[in-house]
């Protein structure tokens, strides 16, 4: 289970203070806090990410290596690039990760979406999911695809994604 930072029982040391989270995930980073890992959790589009740490976190979800400045092209050739951390105050450690392309008016898509292998089955792909419609709602995107590989596409559904009419890797979200 996932709590939000307000209102929740756990207690306010494990909290991060407003200009700390502004300080080292910026102004529009989303914090929250998984109750049975007791560890905190941050979602941002504007920290800027470790090309390497990133890279070890896709191989570790089984994905081939990308040469890393091709990836810094993807990256700066994105419409939202958004990181997960696990926040520890010394060394956040990206946990996970996604990006997407589009227009940056009427579409986008989401790409390489990744949560390392240990933190998946506790609700941060939700979370992350989550994070990014809301972000591509706010610059007015009510049209969202995304690619996915076989094995994820139930993740997908249950969150209310529909397959595309042939039912084979795309899926379509509308906002509401």
């Amino acid at each position: 289970m996932i709590f939000r930072n307000q209102g929740s029982s756990i207690k306010k040391s494990k909290t991060i203070s407003k200009e700390e989270l502004f300080k080292v995930y910026g102004s529009n980073s989303y914090e929250f806090i998984h109750q049975i890992k007791e560890e905190i959790f941050v979602c941002s589009k504007d920290k800027s990410f470790d090309l390497i740490e990133l890279d070890q976190l896709l191989q570790t979800v089984g994905w081939s290596r990308r040469p890393i400045r091709r990836v810094k092209r993807a990256l700066e050739f994105s419409i939202l690039v958004v990181g997960l951390w696990s926040h520890d105050e010394k060394f956040p450690r990206l946990v996970g990760f996604a990006r997407c392309t589009g227009d940056g008016v009427l579409e986008a898509t989401i790409w390489d979406v990744a949560i390392n292998p240990v933190y998946q089955g506790l609700g941060l792909g939700k979370e992350l999911m989550k994070y990014i419609l809301s972000e591509l709602k706010k610059i007015g995107i009510s049209k969202v695809t995304l690619f996915a590989d076989a094995e994820v596409v139930s993740f997908y559904k249950k969150q209310g994604w529909a397959l595309e009419p042939k039912g084979s890797k795309c899926a379509f979200w509308y906002a509401n």
